[in-house]
């Protein structure tokens, strides 16, 4: 098992426990759990930002890195949930990655001067 294949299980068998099972739930559960999760990453996001010193007026703030990283890892959580919602396994995110981080390559060799709203199309 490689290690995005093992995120990924131990993400599905952390979120069953909770009481989510992402390979048994009806449309209506999966948007209501796609829109529970994005709002869990995004406050997950809003703390990785307080772990940074970014309030230009306040002097008294420290950048606390060990705590960046965990929050790294929480946005991961949650972003692995996404995916096993919307019927992705490690294997699917994979291809996605790949096929998307080649379009983004191709749009910076192009200058990215047009967006095209198809390049993505065949991910």
């Amino acid at each position: 098992m490689d290690k995005l294949d093992e995120i990924f299980q131990m993400q599905y068998e952390l979120n069953k426990r909770i009481g989510i099972d992402s390979k048994n739930l009806t449309e209506e559960e999966r948007i209501k759990w796609v829109l529970n999760y994005i709002r869990a990453l995004q406050q997950e996001a809003a703390e990785l930002t307080d772990s940074v010193p970014w309030k230009w007026w306040a002097k008294y703030q420290k950048f606390d890195a060990q705590n960046a990283k965990v929050e790294v890892v929480d946005m991961l959580h949650f972003l692995i949930s996404i995916a096993q919602v919307l019927g992705m396994e490690a294997k699917d995110f994979h291809d996605a990655y790949v096929k998307k981080n080649a379009i983004n390559h191709s749009r910076q060799d192009s200058g990215y001067t047009v967006k095209d709203e198809n390049d993505c199309r065949s991910i």
